[in-house]
């Protein structure tokens, strides 16, 4: 597998003759506190050695980067997950509500203009994963990939689709609802495959929903990830319970098989919300797990 840096707002894979591109929205320092139950930055120092400087600022800050992955295949090109967006209200982060940020630009320097997506997959839809499915064009929401099919996962969206809370109603109606109106959504269910080389992979727990992307060619695999682990320290410790996480019992069990099935395998895992090297490796070393990059 071949992986180079483009800008610092793009990196690029190879699988196979896949090309992965990641396109970043935004990239943020947080809290253990914002993500885990019952963490704190202490909590991070058995793993110091490997997690800073990419994944740890000096203050044992999480970095945390949220971005899109082009999948540009032999036959199609597929975006998953769609980030923050701009100009969205009512997110419950506030520094994400009203956004001027450069994903568009940054999309097309990467080169892939938003008419060029064929499909977008959201692996769940929380506010950060949602918010560029759509623009706001002369006062509405419209879909910001003109030509693309949206995969909506039809579990997720049963999950959602009567969501009362007055922050997962926004991203409903700003970001979802405005794609089913426009006739854009193909709906999916967790054995959907667009061809032989990319389908999704089940992983419950952060939601119900919730799916990673499966990519293989030529004999080489990756798994996109999703909030199935937000950090890489949960690689070490998948047994630290997510905040988000709607079953955090069934995602703790979800995290360890995946994290069991994919060590020491040449597997690249392209974390959703990893800083960059952003793809990694889960090996073992003195008997713990840990990344390789």
């Amino acid at each position: 597998m071949v992986k180079g840096h483009m800008s610092c707002s793009t990196q690029l894979f190879d699988i196979g003759d896949i090309q992965v591109v990641k396109v970043v929205d935004t990239l943020e320092s947080f809290s253990p506190k914002v993500l885990y139950v019952d963490k704190d930055r202490n909590a991070f120092d058995p793993h110091l050695d490997w997690l800073q400087p990419h994944f740890l600022d000096d203050a044992k800050g999480m970095l945390l980067s949220i971005h899109s992955f082009v999948l540009k295949t032999r036959h199609h090109t597929i975006l998953v997950d769609t980030c923050v967006g701009n100009h969205k209200t009512n997110s419950g982060f506030p520094q994400w509500n009203n956004r001027e940020g450069n994903y568009l630009a940054e999309l097309t320097a990467a080169g892939c203009r938003p008419e060029d997506i064929d499909f977008v997959f959201c692996t769940h839809m929380h506010v950060d994963h949602t918010g560029w499915n759509t623009q706001l064009k002369d006062g509405r929401w419209v879909p910001t990939f003109p030509n693309a099919k949206y995969l909506f996962n039809k579990s997720e969206w049963d999950c959602w689709k009567d969501e009362q809370g007055e922050h997962d109603r926004a991203v409903i109606e700003q970001n979802i609802l405005p794609i089913i109106e426009a006739n854009q959504v193909q709906w999916v269910d967790n054995a959907w495959s667009i061809d032989d080389q990319v389908s999704l992979l089940p992983t419950p727990g952060h939601t119900p929903g919730h799916c990673s992307v499966s990519l293989g060619s030529a004999n080489q695999r990756a798994v996109i990830t999703g909030d199935m682990m937000i950090h890489p320290v949960q690689i070490a410790e998948p047994q630290w319970r997510q905040s988000a996480d709607q079953d955090k019992e069934l995602a703790i069990k979800t995290r360890s098989a995946f994290v069991d099935d994919h060590c020491d395998r040449d597997i690249m895992i392209l974390g959703t919300h990893f800083n960059t090297p952003t793809g990694v490796y889960i090996v073992t070393e003195s008997s713990q797990r840990r990344v390789r990059f």
